[in-house]
């Protein structure tokens, strides 16, 4: 398998796997795995949401390419660290 280095694009290659970088099956897993795919995919990391249409009581799931999922862990971090005061400025500046 390639080093992460070697990967230049977020684009997943046809044989690699997606994998969570997120979930959850809390009451706002929904909202919260939405949420986290705008944020990646904002920062040019494709995301997929999986989840079950019809019993919200089983776990959503965010996934990556896996030479995205570090990168991804990362920037979800990073906004999780900088909480309601980056929406915040980010609404004043946008």
């Amino acid at each position: 398998m390639p080093s992460e280095a070697e990967f230049t694009t977020s684009d997943p290659r046809p044989e690699e796997a997606l994998l969570p970088v997120f979930s959850s099956s809390n009451h706002d897993g929904e909202l919260e795995a939405m949420t986290i795919k705008g944020i990646l995919e904002a920062n040019g990391i494709p995301a997929l949401l999986v989840g079950p249409a019809v019993l919200p009581n089983l776990e959503f799931q965010v996934q990556v390419a896996e030479h995205m999922l570090v990168r991804a862990q990362t920037i979800i971090d990073e906004a999780r660290a900088a909480g309601s005061d980056a929406a915040g400025d980010a609404d004043l500046a946008g």
